[in-house]
């Protein structure tokens, strides 16, 4: 196939207008056949690129609670390409199931796992106790040690990007809700504005922007697809995995 009838081909499949546009230039064009071929070529996969990640960030805002989704938005607005790279709503085989992670950031200043908790009330919590407590109108709820939760996240993170260094693998737990700690907050543990103001305290290069693109590609190569299938699946393996024996 020669080049214009390439270009006509390119321009009969997209109704995209830089598409269009850039087709009809190469047909009026007096460049050589190698160029044009470049400048056609890197533009449809580039289209095409695009496309598949926006579809992939739609079906992840989709399946956001209402704390994920404002972190995900605090983040972005805050923190913005090429330097940083917010995945959310990563599903990644890991041992014996799945584990599935709220966020993560990647970044040059390293690669942070997030765990979000949107809740209120009051908190009471240790880093070395397997459960915390949420007092609302007081009623006492329990639930798990958020910490020991997100290091899992960590290792299947870790697992993928073992090229890493240990330490460029940061945990973070953030409330993002009204929540209130009644005992001293763990180490690694935010509220949402903490949780900015730490990020921007990490200045500190630790991986190359073209190291930064590797492990993007490599997370997003590795994550299963963002569906209730997969959300389903995910709850069946946790529930595989603590269950007791009778």
């Amino acid at each position: 196939m020669d080049i214009e009838s390439l270009a006509q081909r390119i321009s009969t499949l997209s109704d995209h207008a830089v598409i269009q546009w850039l087709s009809q230039l190469v047909l009026d064009s007096n460049l050589s056949n190698k160029t044009v071929l470049y400048i056609l070529l890197a533009f449809v996969f580039g289209c095409i690129i695009g496309r598949y990640l926006a579809r992939r960030r739609h079906h992840a805002i989709a399946f956001q609670n209402r704390g994920e989704a404002l972190l995900s938005h605090i983040v972005l607005t805050n923190f913005s390409h090429p330097d940083y790279h917010l995945m959310n709503h990563v599903t990644l085989q890991f041992k014996d199931g799945t584990t599935q992670i709220d966020h993560i950031l990647v970044s040059r200043f390293g690669v942070f796992v997030i765990e979000t908790k949107d809740y209120n009330g009051w908190i009471f919590a240790s880093a070395n106790q397997a459960k915390w407590t949420q007092v609302m109108f007081m009623r006492k709820f329990k639930f798990q040690n958020p910490i020991f939760q997100n290091f899992r996240h960590i290792q299947a993170v870790h697992g993928l990007l073992d090229f890493l260094p240990a330490d460029t693998i940061k945990s973070a737990v953030v409330f993002t809700g009204d929540a209130e700690f009644k005992t001293e907050i763990p180490h690694g543990v935010f509220s949402l504005s903490g949780f900015i103001e730490y990020l921007r305290t990490q200045t500190t290069e630790v991986i190359s922007y073209n190291r930064v693109q590797f492990c993007v590609g490599r997370l997003e190569t590795a994550r299963l697809a963002i569906s209730g299938q997969t959300d389903v699946a995910h709850i069946e393996s946790l529930e595989r995995r603590h269950r007791k024996p009778s």
